[in-house]
């Protein structure tokens, strides 16, 4: 099992960028299904973006295409999510998640053991 830290987040301007890391202790995260989620107020959770550890396919959400990235650093053990363009609509508590065992499909349908304290993400001007 892995546990999981994030940092980062806060209050950014519409168009703006933020980065949010999530750090990883306990095993190592290059065996693992990485993902970033997101709950708005009042709204289910959401897949932001995953690495499926299966083919290594990246699987990213429609509404974050283009704008969002996640990246890993083995060396640091560390997962990150880069948002770029920020909208208002990006708003929500932000989660990083790792899987250690491998499904079918797009990552960002599956089950994850393992879950960072999660951060909160505010675009607003």
């Amino acid at each position: 099992q892995v546990h999981l830290v994030q940092s980062g987040g806060g209050l950014v301007q519409p168009g703006g960028s933020l980065r949010l890391s999530c750090a990883a202790s306990g095993d190592h995260l290059d065996v693992y299904t990485i993902g970033w989620f997101r709950q708005a107020p009042g709204k289910k959770r959401e897949g932001v973006v995953c690495i499926s550890s299966a083919d290594g396919s990246t699987y990213t959400a429609d509404s974050v295409k283009g704008r969002f990235t996640i990246s890993r650093d083995d060396d640091e053990n560390t997962m990150f999510l880069q948002m770029d363009s920020l909208e208002p609509e990006d708003t929500a508590l932000y989660h990083c998640a790792a899987e250690f065992a491998a499904g079918l499909g797009s990552c960002l349908l599956w089950g994850y053991d393992n879950w960072g304290q999660g951060t909160q993400v505010t675009v607003s001007s």
